[in-house]
């Protein structure tokens, strides 16, 4: 369909729509599903790291809402890099948010299985993660949509979940200390808390808020972009950021301290505590429905980025820009994400979600050094852009991603420098030792059987 571009995408999209978008992306019940492990590296004190996460989400959501509204395009960190920057620099942020998508995935599996483990010890771990990968991957090929057709009902079902469980621990509070033990300060600091500590923690409680940046992929198809999705932006962070800190400060509080059976499955423990057998059945159904369906969103987005890059030759087009002749899927590249998933069989939490934010804190910096790039173009063409919001804002915002990108797991640390050194070395490739410009990687919905399917 070379006419598709032209033809455009119908501007329908309202305030409201973009940020319930968001927020469903964001997928909230997830601030349960790693509870235990960031309550391990801050000692006990989960809320004050999500605190810490919001402020680095909040100056990026802005820095993200200034580059949608000067590129009112369907974009992303690659796009706003690519164009405020440098087109080799874009290419490898584009490079580094690739390993969010390969990764997400596998998080989501590892995540649920650990869940499952946890009410069914005597199945090895190894059946869990295999059974998300197998049905996974085999409702992929087939194209079916079951993620974005029960959107609605799932969230529906999240926010319930989580209002139950905040209403329960705070019952379980109350009964256990009175009400006076609701005013406690320990659930924010105590004698364990370091700044190293939180920080640690707050880098992995960054992985919550994946998806808010997301957004910008609607930009094409939202009513007044330049007005609405900047305003969009900051609103799915902040709305996320007092759902994460709320639902963690109640958390916190039924089950002070960090000391868990398992840190991976530390909420379904906890919701046993304050709801007993039921609900933690009840608690364990949500999360483990959200993460299969959120799976199955990943593993289909991270096939359509590899087929999109195959197309454009980015990447090897007989390989990733294969379509099955039957089902119309891009198949190679959903099965290799399955194959990357069993990866999943020898890391923990903490390490995988650190993988998916160092890209995510790659990108993030970037895109605020965009802003800034895009102030200085703007001075030189005669035009005084605000310095707070141009220079000052997204200088803070780049200075806690950075922060948060040191205090990530050192192997997470060791595999994303490895990979932006691939990146640069196949970038070197591609632009024939740097001599050329690299690849534009293209989002347009050309072909209709791969975005009808996936």
């Amino acid at each position: 369909m070379e006419n598709a571009p032209a033809q455009g995408l119908t501007r329908a999209l309202t305030l409201r729509s973009v940020v319930l978008f968001g927020l469903a992306y964001m997928t909230p019940l997830i601030v349960l599903g790693t509870f235990g492990v960031v309550a391990e590296s801050t000692g006990g004190t989960v809320p004050t790291a999500y605190l810490l996460a919001l402020l680095a989400m909040l100056f990026t959501a802005h820095s993200y809402g200034k580059m949608a509204a000067a590129y009112p395009v369907a974009g992303s960190a690659y796009t706003y890099v690519r164009r405020a920057i440098d087109s080799r620099v874009g290419f490898l942020i584009g490079w580094a948010t690739l390993l969010d998508y390969f990764f997400l995935p596998m998080v989501i599996w590892l995540i649920g299985g650990a869940y499952l483990q946890a009410q069914f010890p005597g199945v090895p771990f190894w059946v869990w993660i295999i059974g998300f990968i197998a049905l996974t991957t085999a409702l992929n090929v087939r194209g079916i949509k079951t993620a974005e057709r029960a959107n609605d009902l799932l969230m529906t079902f999240q926010v319930l979940v989580i209002g139950i469980f905040v209403a329960l621990s705070l019952r379980h509070v109350v009964h256990a200390g009175g009400a006076g033990a609701l005013a406690g300060t320990a659930p924010f600091a105590n004698h364990a808390t370091t700044l190293a500590g939180v920080s640690a923690g707050a880098a992995i409680a960054a992985y919550s808020f994946l998806g808010f940046d997301a957004v910008t992929t609607l930009t094409e198809e939202t009513i007044e972009p330049r007005r609405t999705m900047p305003r969009a932006i900051l609103l799915i962070a902040l709305i996320g950021g007092g759902i994460f800190v709320a639902v963690a400060w109640a958390t916190q509080l039924a089950h002070p301290g960090s000391s868990f059976d398992d840190p991976s499955s530390a909420a379904f423990e906890i919701a046993r505590t304050i709801g007993g057998d039921l609900f933690s059945s009840v608690f364990l159904a949500g999360l483990v429905v959200a993460q299969f369906a959120s799976g199955i969103a990943a593993q289909a987005s991270t096939s359509r980025l590899l087929y999109a890059m195959g197309r454009d030759s980015v990447l090897p087009r007989r390989i990733f820009g294969h379509i099955h002749p039957r089902y119309r899927t891009p198949v190679l590249n959903i099965l290799l994400t399955g194959v990357v998933g069993l990866i999943a069989l020898r890391l923990s939490v903490a390490t995988s979600t650190s993988f998916i934010n160092f890209g995510a804190f790659i990108a993030f910096t970037f895109v605020n050094f965009a802003v800034i790039a895009t102030y200085v173009r703007e001075r030189r063409a005669g035009r005084r852009p605000g310095p707070l919001g141009h220079v000052a804002a997204p200088a803070i915002g780049a200075a806690v991603d950075i922060w948060l990108l040191t205090h990530l797991d050192t192997k997470a640390l060791v595999l994303g420098v490895c990979w932006l050194a691939l990146g640069i070395c196949y970038l070197a490739y591609l632009t024939r030792g740097f001599r050329t410009p690299p690849p534009e990687l293209t989002f347009e919905e050309e072909s209709p059987a791969v975005t009808e399917r996936v």
